[in-house]
């Protein structure tokens, strides 16, 4: 992204995640694939002014990664990790940082409000797990220790969701009713499969490995599968106890939800939505009309959005004029 927010470079430049290997190896391929984006962009790596970094979590608002590790830092040397601070000494670049869910909130506001409002919107990203984000003043809210914008451990009043009486969801941090332990792909493996497949003997979904199953259950219902239906109807309802709780604390000017829920067809989305407001408590008449938009730019959201937080950084402190994730 250069200092007019024009990206040059649409896609992304991947490499096969080494995560498990470490810190040195995952620094060198982030340095790799700077290179590779800048000369995509017809640009030299001298060029860029700021890096905008965003990991998947938990981590300290300043980069700093949880001491416990996580799915995507198992590897003993991420325990503690600062990843910001050590890529701004390898890149010899200001790096700031966001965590991916945060990141993607960020985009979409960008995208509906532009880079100078006053408005604040609210954002669920759908995945393996849930993550999200708060937007106000297009400010991030990271919270004291970071966890700012963490929907994804909101407990919420899953009991009030019709046809799934006596599941008990229970979330990788160990808590019942976190939005996570409902609105995930975990969710559909752990608590959904097991749940509806004991009512419906003979599906196919009961034929596979539930592993396998659980990443063809979109599919399913994008095709109008009864059992893959419900359990989106359920996720969606789920998301829609979570923006009311939102509504009530926000009053938020716009909502959105992003991940491999919603990156399916038109139709799907479209249906998914209608299926949010349908779990949302009656709200009152000034609050009845907020809009609920789908994460524009699919996997490519999180890195767009830590441009736009380099870019503001960048013109904050009047350095360069390009910033580049």
């Amino acid at each position: 992204m250069n200092g007019q927010e024009e990206f040059l470079v649409e896609g992304l430049c991947e490499h096969p995640a080494r995560s498990r290997e470490g810190p040195a190896i995952c620094l060198q391929q982030i340095a790799d694939g700077l290179e590779i984006a800048a000369a995509l962009a017809g640009a030299n790596v001298s060029d860029i002014s700021v890096v905008g970094l965003d990991t998947p979590g938990p981590a300290s608002g300043t980069g700093v990664l949880s001491a416990r590790g996580s799915t995507n830092f198992v590897h003993a040397n991420w325990a503690g990790f600062d990843i910001r601070t050590q890529l701004e000494l390898k890149l010899g670049k200001p790096v700031t940082y966001l965590n991916d869910g945060n990141a993607a909130a960020l985009w979409g506001h960008f995208t509906i409000f532009g880079s100078s409002s006053s408005a604040t919107s609210v954002t669920a990203i759908v995945g393996t797990g849930l993550g999200g984000g708060v937007i106000i003043d297009n400010r991030v809210i990271t919270g004291r220790k970071g966890f700012g914008g963490e929907l994804g451990h909101v407990l919420i009043p899953f009991q009030s969701i019709a046809g799934i009486e006596g599941m008990r969801p229970i979330c990788n941090c160990g808590r019942l009713g976190c939005l996570e332990s409902l609105c995930s792909l975990t969710a559909i493996e752990r608590t959904f499969l097991p749940y509806f497949l004991a009512k419906v003997p003979g599906h196919e979904l009961g034929q596979m490995d539930i592993h396998k199953a659980a990443k063809h259950v979109r599919g399913l219902a994008e095709k109008g599968d009864p059992l893959s239906r419900d359990i989106f109807r359920v996720q969606a309802h789920a998301l829609g106890l979570l923006f009311d709780e939102m509504i009530n604390t926000f009053d938020p000017d716009a909502l959105l939800v992003g991940g491999g829920a919603v990156e399916t067809t038109e139709e799907f989305q479209r249906w998914f939505i209608q299926e949010i407001h349908a779990g949302m408590p009656t709200q009152r008449e000034e609050q009845a009309d907020i809009p609920i938009h789908v994460m524009p730019n699919g996997d490519t959201a999180g890195a767009r959005g830590a441009a736009i937080e380099a870019l503001k950084f960048a013109r904050q402190h009047s350095v360069g004029s390009a910033a580049v994730v």
